[in-house]
């Protein structure tokens, strides 16, 4: 995947994401419509298909809630590279079907408005507007697979026995 680097910085959390106030809604794309309403006010409006959200450490922190990982997917991003992600946020990014990339040095080096290409399957990052690469851990296939499907839930659905 290729796109437009949207930096953010450390501990962005999960009420920075989606502000609570919002998290009645169930349709992802009003999620994804208030978006870091408070911290980059029409942000979503700046987003293309497939655009790369890039952060620093302990992206995702704070609650639990999967409002976070669907705000940013329906908003259009295609992967998010952080150099740490809360464990929570991690997990729940793959249930929902968006992929993330742990890399240090692609958060230190990507910059706002980098065009910057993503290979899952090798964990290479290209910043083609530094003509820089990064390397993080691969995703592993399984993790793939979920992103493939749509999430966690469609991938279950998928794999279900058709009956009768």
């Amino acid at each position: 995947m290729k796109g437009k680097a949207h930096r953010f910085g450390d501990d962005v959390d999960t009420d920075v994401i989606i502000p609570a106030r919002f998290l009645m809604a169930t349709d992802p794309g009003e999620l994804a419509s208030h978006a870091f309403e408070d911290a980059r006010p029409g942000w979503p409006g700046q987003v293309s298909e497939g655009d790369i959200l890039v952060a620093g450490n302990n992206f995702g922190c704070g609650s639990s809630r999967e409002h976070a990982p669907i705000a940013i997917k329906a908003a259009g991003i295609g992967c998010v590279i952080a150099a740490s992600f809360a464990r929570i946020f991690y997990r729940n990014a793959f249930n929902i079907g968006l992929p993330v990339l742990e890399s240090a040095a692609a958060s230190q080096g990507i910059a706002e408005g980098d065009v910057v290409e993503v290979d899952t399957s090798t964990g290479t990052i290209t910043n083609h507007t530094k003509n820089a690469t990064y390397e993080s851990r691969p995703i592993p296939p399984f993790m793939r697979e979920l992103v493939k499907a749509g999430g966690l839930m469609a991938y279950l659905a998928a794999k279900r026995p058709r009956q009768g």
